[in-house]
């Protein structure tokens, strides 16, 4: 299910982990080639994905 991205955290790992609205976290990972996701290196690229939606699979698997 699509839910709005609320947050970001770092996990224990160093990685970067997207906060959804339905309290799920998502990690958005950037491991080149297989995942481009240059805007979570920056504060600016990360504030600018704020509100946009990420499949959550979690809540899809719930209902």
């Amino acid at each position: 299910m699509a839910r709005r991205i609320v947050g970001y955290h770092l996990d224990d790992e160093g990685d970067w982990v997207a906060e959804l609205e339905c309290g799920h976290g998502q990690h958005v990972r950037h491991d080149p080639p297989w995942q481009v996701r240059a805007w979570v290196t920056t504060e600016e690229g990360r504030a600018a994905r704020l509100g946009t939606t990420l499949d959550c699979v979690r809540c899809t698997e719930a209902r």
